[in-house]
């Protein structure tokens, strides 16, 4: 499971808007969320905070969503079934956490766990 997986009876929170830069904007290293030009610094906590839980927010969906698809890949009914060895190869994780999505995965799907 992930490290920063919630309490099941915590609410999931909504995350604020992530607009989309410009082009030549986002090839700026300098520039992230135009948040160099915010000049207030409760301003600039405040867009900052709402970013960080947009991005936290999307990260912990992810991990939902690659678990998901690891206990599908993993499914014996599957001709095509993966091993977790496979699937650690494919997302880059070693075979113990794979089994650890693996059952995450399926836990989510048996919709044991809260996906609100």
């Amino acid at each position: 499971m992930a490290e920063s997986e919630r309490p099941r009876d915590t609410p999931r929170l909504r995350p604020a808007p992530l607009l989309f830069e410009p082009t030549e904007a986002a090839s700026d290293p300098e520039h992230f969320f135009d948040l160099e030009s915010i000049d207030d610094p409760r301003e600039l906590l405040s867009r900052a905070t709402e970013l960080t839980l947009a991005f936290r927010a999307a990260a912990d969906r992810s991990v939902e969503y690659q678990a998901i698809a690891a206990a599908q890949l993993a499914d014996v009914r599957r001709f095509d079934r993966l091993t977790a060895a496979d699937i650690g190869r494919r997302a880059e994780w070693t075979e113990d956490y794979a089994k650890k999505m693996i059952e995450y995965g399926q836990d989510l799907l048996r919709g044991g766990a809260d996906r609100s």
